[in-house]
């Protein structure tokens, strides 16, 4: 699946869910996700290289957890990010094959996540990474034939300016 994708820094959590509540959005309930992030030999950030992401995601303590490997591949030039996600039954032996692969753990995500479903094809995340003292909103857009990624890019940027964040991240959570 092809999507856009823009992350930005928040100045202040509860002023920007107060604004987006003032229009009647509001997140859905927190869940848990962890992230460990696998990359080739000689990857580069702000390269094309793919990564792969084991995620485990916990929506209730009562539930048991899902597992989900992620191939993500953003495409520089483009602003396209190209993402497939797949279920795991068995966590250990899905990690066996990607480190036989040759990729290597770069690095470890975890994190506490609310989804705001903003349309057809996009929705917002709300973040609040473990070991971080800001929290993260990032809108993603599913890309169809005859889109214009600029546009797109600049429609999501314009929506983070109107609740009046400026900070835009361009790095992976895992990079910073």
């Amino acid at each position: 699946m092809k999507k856009v994708i823009i992350k930005c820094r928040l100045n202040n959590r509860d002023n920007f869910e107060d604004k987006l509540s003032e229009i009647d959005m509001d997140f859905g309930a927190v869940y848990w996700q962890h992230d460990r992030v696998y990359t080739p030999r000689g990857y580069q950030p702000r390269s094309n290289f793919p990564r792969l992401v084991m995620r485990t995601e916990l929506k209730a303590i009562d539930e048991k957890p899902e597992y989900y490997l992620i191939l993500r591949r953003h495409i520089e030039d483009s602003g396209i990010d190209i993402i497939e996600k797949t279920p795991v039954n068995d966590y250990a032996t899905t990690v066996n094959i990607i480190l036989q692969l040759g990729f290597r753990q770069a690095g470890e995500v975890s994190r506490r996540r609310q989804d705001l479903i903003m349309g057809e094809g996009t929705i917002m995340h709300l973040d609040e990474l473990d070991n971080r003292e800001e929290a993260y909103a990032k809108i993603e857009t599913e890309l169809h034939d005859g889109d214009s990624t600029a546009e797109i890019k600049n429609e999501l940027k314009k929506t983070f300016e109107t609740l009046n964040e400026t900070d835009i991240v361009e790095s992976a959570y895992f990079e910073l």
